[in-house]
């Protein structure tokens, strides 16, 4: 039997992701387009909206605590249950306040009576709509989803940086709902090839049944999250520079002193649109952790352990790509612990930025001392447990994206989970 085909559909730029809904509803005249509306749900309150056809309907849901996470579990996915056996296909066009990696991992694992969303349906991936004209300063921005009126739960400290990336970065389809001058799409041209190559870009004018992402020769996605093990660069993204846009590859095979590289960060925050990647520190030799900036916000938190420092069943259960990059790479001394990160500069000096993060790492001697020493070492990180039970590491797929166990602070620029 045919499953009802998804697509989640996401953006900032409102009028643009308008447009599209229109022309995916010209498409498909009996598409379902389910929107949550977030803009009151630190009251507890939110309004679901409804659009079959020629019907239009919006209900307020009162729920007990207002949060995004019970708003997922308690209205969100069951009601994309409950329209898996009516439409050809639904669109879910998703709040900003809502990051299209996390649903889609619950669309993927969170049971709603008894199955999940994509064992019921079809998910074809995410479509991703940005304007030339303001995309590039939002990703680069260091205002809070609160700063800018996105969202009103208090403990969000996510920036409008965080999202506007991660929208882009996990779409299988980037739609140009804006306009801008020929500098201004030429750069932001040149950060999309880098931060999503793999995604086709089109014009909204232009925009035909692609945008159904129903060709099976697209490299879609389809919504399924990265593995923080897994290679860095997705695609073919270009080495050189653009526009003054470049992507730098850093790697090395000695730890990073904590102190250091806490004073190293501002490097990656100043002129810089992502950071993305693994990093082994020297308080912490057996823990894989995973910094990730976007704009004016860094993050930095526990995403497992080596497999250097685990015992031979973590070698045989983890992922067969894993194993095999571990392989290639492994050193004598110290295994598969390594820095590996990806770094986009769109107003930065990427030799600086190299020179810095090459600065933090352990010296000669530092290195010398052995792990004993290094455990001693001044950890200005001020590390905080947030899952006793580690339900909430980052350890890949299967795990629910940015939900950390240990988070490090990293002064203003530190952004965190953004629900309690």
């Amino acid at each position: 039997m045919t499953r009802t085909e998804l697509l989640v559909l996401t953006g900032l730029h409102t009028p643009g992701v308008e447009a599209v809904i229109a022309r995916i509803r010209s498409l498909d005249p009996t598409v379902a387009v389910l929107h949550h509306d977030l803009r009151d749900i630190g009251s507890g309150l939110v309004h679901r909206r409804l659009r079959v056809g020629r019907t239009d309907e919006t209900t307020t849901v009162e729920l007990v605590h207002g949060c995004l996470s019970c708003t997922l579990r308690e209205d969100l996915l069951p009601q994309l249950l409950a329209l898996a056996h009516t439409p050809r296909r639904v669109v879910l066009h998703l709040d900003p306040a809502l990051e299209p990696e996390r649903v889609c991992w619950s669309l993927a694992n969170v049971l709603v009576d008894g199955t999940t969303i994509t064992d019921a349906m079809d998910l074809r991936g995410v479509v991703t709509c940005l304007d030339a004209g303001t995309w590039l300063d939002d990703a680069t921005s260091a205002d809070t989803l609160a700063e800018r009126g996105v969202t009103e739960l208090p403990d969000d400290e996510r920036t409008v940086a965080q999202v506007a990336v991660g929208q882009v970065e996990f779409a299988d389809l980037l739609v140009h709902t804006g306009t801008a001058d020929a500098w201004g799409l030429a750069r932001t041209e040149a950060v999309l090839a880098r931060l999503a190559p793999a995604a086709p870009r089109i014009r909204l004018a232009e925009l035909d049944e692609r945008v159904l992402l129903a060709d099976p020769a697209l490299p879609t996605r389809r919504g399924r999250p990265d593995d923080v093990h897994a290679a860095l660069l997705r695609g073919h993204p270009p080495l050189g520079s653009d526009c003054g846009v470049r992507l730098l590859l850093f790697g090395a095979r000695r730890p990073f002193h904590p102190q250091r590289l806490n004073a190293a960060m501002d490097a990656l925050l100043d002129g810089v649109v992502r950071t993305r990647g693994r990093i082994w520190l020297a308080t912490r030799p057996e823990a894989v952790l995973w910094l990730e900036s976007a704009g004016g916000g860094l993050q930095l938190g526990l995403a497992g352990e080596w497999l250097a420092a685990s015992d031979a069943t973590a070698w045989e259960e983890a992922p067969a790509e894993r194993r095999a990059l571990a392989s290639l790479g492994w050193d004598p001394r110290f295994g598969d612990r390594a820095q590996d990160l990806v770094v986009i500069a769109h107003d930065a000096d990427p030799d600086e930025i190299e020179a810095a993060l090459r600065g933090a790492l352990l010296t000669d001697a530092e290195l010398a001392g052995g792990e004993d020493a290094w455990r001693t070492l001044p950890d200005p990180f001020g590390w905080e447990d947030t899952d006793a039970d580690g339900a909430g590491a980052v350890t890949g797929a299967a795990a629910p994206p940015a939900d950390l166990v240990a988070r490090a602070t990293h002064g203003r620029h530190t952004t965190g989970d953004e629900e309690s």
